[in-house]
C-alpha cells in the first residue's frame, strides 16, 4: 500500500485491457467501514465488464472490477456497531473489489472464519452467497431434496454442491469435463453427468427420478432441458446466462408439474436485501466453515497477485479450472 491518502487499483483501461493506477483513498461513511484488500476473487462478471458486456450499476466505480474482497477493518464510521479496527472480514461489493482499500457498509461485512488466510477468504463470498442465496432462501432447498447443479466445477457450482450436502439434499451435477465430476465427488456430489451433446442430458439426470430444484448456471438450451428434469412443484433458479439469453421452453412441462422458474442476481440489489442476504449466510452457514472437520470450505484453484490479473482473466476464460481464481496484493 503506498500511503493512508492514496492506494492502488486494477483499473480496465480503454480497448479493455487492465493496468494498475493510482485513485484517493476512500473515506468510510457514518455506518460504514474502511477496509484494506488483502486480496479479491475473480468472477466472470469481472471479464464480462471488461468486454463492456456487464456495466458497475450507478454510484460504482466504472472501470474497477472486483465483486467480492478479503481484508482488514482499518477505520469505521461513527454509527458502526459489531466491526471493530482489525477485524478480519470479507464480502460482496458492486464493483471496485480490485482496490487496495474500499468502504462497505458494516452490516454487509462478514467475519473470516478461523483458520482461513485471505486467499481463501476471498473466494467464499460469491460463490458461497450466490449459491446460498439461490438454493437454500430463494430455492427453499431441504433435507431430502434432489439438486440439480450445472457448471458443478465453478466457484458457484462448487459451492452448491457442499451446500446441498451440508442441508441433506442430494447433489446431481453436470460438467463438460469428467476430471470435474470426479473433483466434485469429493465436496459431496452424489451422481455427474456428462451431456451428450451441448444440452441433452434430461435423461440420464432423471434415471433414478425427477428432481426438486435446479441451480442454472449455465442459460440458454441448458434451461429448458433442465425443466424436464424437474418434478412436480419443482424450482429452478436460474444465475447464469453462459450459454446464451434466449431457449425453447417446454410450456407444457411448466404448466402440467406447476414448476416455479425464478431468476436471480446479486450485483444490483438494493442495499436491504443484499444485508438481509449477508445476515442470513451469517446465521445459518457461516458457522459451517468453523472447526476441524469444516462443513463448508473454500475450494481456490489458483492464487495470483495483482500484477498478473490478465494472466489471471485468461485461465478464467480457458475453462479449465475447479473452483475460485483469486487476486492478492502481498503475502495472504
Amino acid at each position: 500500500m503506498s500511503d493512508t491518502k492514496t492506494m492502488r487499483v486494477m483499473r480496465i483501461e480503454d480497448g479493455g485491457g487492465l493496468a494498475l493506477a493510482e485513485r484517493p483513498a476512500p473515506r468510510p461513511g457514518p455506518e460504514e467501514v474502511r477496509i484494506r484488500v488483502r486480496a479479491a476473487g475473480i468472477n466472470r462478471g469481472d471479464v464480462l465488464q471488461r468486454r463492456g458486456f456487464y456495466p458497475a450499476p450507478p454510484g460504482i466505480v466504472p472501470d474497477v472490477p472486483g465483486l467480492e474482497y478479503a481484508g482488514e477493518v482499518i477505520e469505521r464510521g461513527d454509527r458502526v456497531r459489531g466491526v471493530e479496527v482489525g477485524d478480519r472480514v470479507m464480502g460482496l461489493v458492486a464493483g471496485g473489489g480490485y482496490s487496495e482499500q474500499l468502504t462497505a457498509h458494516h452490516r454487509e461485512v462478514l467475519p473470516i472464519p478461523d483458520g482461513l488466510d485471505f486467499a481463501a477468504a476471498a473466494a467464499i463470498p460469491e460463490a458461497f452467497l450466490t449459491a446460498y442465496d439461490a438454493l437454500v432462501v430463494q430455492g427453499g432447498m431441504a433435507p431430502g431434496h434432489r439438486v440439480l447443479i450445472h457448471a458443478v466445477g465453478s466457484g458457484v457450482g462448487t459451492a452448491a454442491v457442499q451446500l446441498a450436502a451440508a442441508w441433506g439434499a442430494t447433489a446431481i451435477g453436470t460438467s463438460r469435463t469428467p476430471e470435474k465430476l470426479e473433483r466434485a465427488k469429493t465436496l459431496g456430489l452424489t451422481r455427474g453427468v456428462v451431456p451428450s451433446a451441448p444440452a441433452t442430458f434430461a435423461d440420464a439426470v432423471t434415471a433414478d427420478g425427477p428432481v426438486d430444484r435446479v441451480l442454472e448456471l449455465v442459460g440458454g438450451a441448458y434451461t429448458a432441458e433442465s425443466v424436464r428434469c424437474l418434478g412436480d412443484r419443482g424450482r429452478l433458479i436460474l444465475v447464469g446466462l453462459l450459454a446464451g439469453l434466449d431457449c425453447a421452453m417446454p410450456l407444457a412441462v411448466v404448466l402440467k408439474r406447476r414448476i416455479r422458474i425464478q431468476g436471480t442476481v446479486l450485483r444490483p440489489r438494493p442495499l436491504e436485501e443484499k444485508i438481509a442476504v449477508a445476515r442470513h449466510f451469517a446465521a445459518h452457514a457461516l458457522p459451517l466453515f468453523a472447526g476441524p472437520a469444516p462443513r463448508l470450505r473454500p475450494v481456490l484453484d489458483t492464487v495470483f497477485r495483482f500484477e498478473d490479473a490478465e494472466a489471471a482473466h485468461r485461465q478464467m476464460t480457458g475453462n479449465a479450472l475447479v473452483g475460485k481464481l483469486v487476486l492478492t496484493w502481498d503475502a495472504a
